[in-house]
C-alpha cells in the first residue's frame, strides 16, 4: 500500500538525506513524497520523479500548510519553530487535524528541558538560550495536540556517518554532537514503522561525544 509522506522545509540538509534514502532504497518503493519548500527550483533535480510532488509554500501561511497536508499519512518538519508565537507549529497542527492526518515528526533543539548536563550544557544554553523558550513551546504544542507526534531534539550537527544514542524526555542528554545522517536514520525508521517513538520527545547524539565540552565536527 502506498505511503504518502510530506516533508516540510524539504531543501534542508537532513530533509534531503531523508528524501534520498526514500527515493533510492528498494524497501521504500511504495513511498510517495510531497516536498514543501519556498522555492521548488531548489529541488528541480526531483521535478520529474513520478513519486515526487513539489509544492511551493511558506510555513507562515496556514493555507499553504493546509493544502500541503491534505491526503498525507506522515508529516516530517525539518526545521525548528523559533517564531515568537509558535504560529508555524500551530499552523501544522491545525492543518493536520482538519485533514485527519495524525503522524508528525518535528525537529527541535537540545536543552529545552535543561536536560544537557555539565559545562557543555551551560555553554549550549549561552549559545542558543534566546531560542529555547519558543522551541520548548513548540514541543508542548505537539504534546498537547492529540496527534501522534515525535519531537527530535537535535545535537550540534556534523557530517559523520550514522552512530547515535537516544534519550527520552526525563533523561539527561548523552553526547554533544551527532551526524545529520543519524537524524535522517531516525526519521526513516519512524516512516518505516510509525509507532516507533510515538508520543515521545527524544534527544539524539553520538555517544562517542559524551563528556565533551564543545561540539565535535
Amino acid at each position: 500500500m502506498t505511503k504518502k509522506v510530506l516533508i516540510i522545509a524539504a531543501n534542508g540538509q537532513i530533509s534531503r538525506l531523508v528524501e534520498d534514502r526514500l527515493l533510492t532504497e528498494k524497501e521504500f518503493e511504495d513511498v510517495e513524497l510531497t516536498l514543501f519548500l519556498r522555492d521548488k527550483s531548489r529541488l528541480s533535480n526531483l521535478a520529474n520523479n513520478p513519486r515526487v510532488t513539489l509544492i511551493e509554500g511558506d510555513l507562515d501561511s496556514a493555507s499553504d500548510i493546509k493544502r500541503a497536508v491534505s491526503n498525507q499519512d506522515i508529516v516530517f518538519v525539518g526545521v525548528v519553530d523559533h517564531t515568537r508565537d509558535n504560529h508555524q507549529t500551530q499552523n501544522i497542527v491545525t492543518a493536520m487535524k482538519e485533514n485527519n492526518v495524525n503522524r508528525i515528526i518535528y525537529t527541535n533543539v537540545l536543552g529545552i528541558y535543561g536536560e544537557v548536563p555539565g559545562e557543555f550544557g551551560a555553554w549550549n544554553e549561552a549559545q542558543i538560550g534566546s531560542g529555547l523558550s519558543s522551541a520548548l513551546r513548540s514541543d508542548e504544542i505537539l504534546e498537547e495536540s492529540g496527534l501522534d507526534y515525535t519531537t527530535l531534539r537535535l545535537p550540534w550537527l556534523n557530517d559523520r556517518e550514522v552512530k547515535y544514542e537516544m534519550t527520552h524526555k526525563n533523561e539527561a542528554y548523552v553526547g554533544v554532537s551527532g551526524s545529520r545522517k543519524s537524524i535522517a536514520d531516525v526519521v526513516v525508521k519512524i516512516i518505516t514503522k510509525p509507532e516507533f517513538l510515538n508520543h515521545d520527545s527524544v534527544g539524539i547524539a553520538d555517544p562517542d561525544t559524551k563528556n565533551q565540552n564543545r561540539p565535535v565536527y
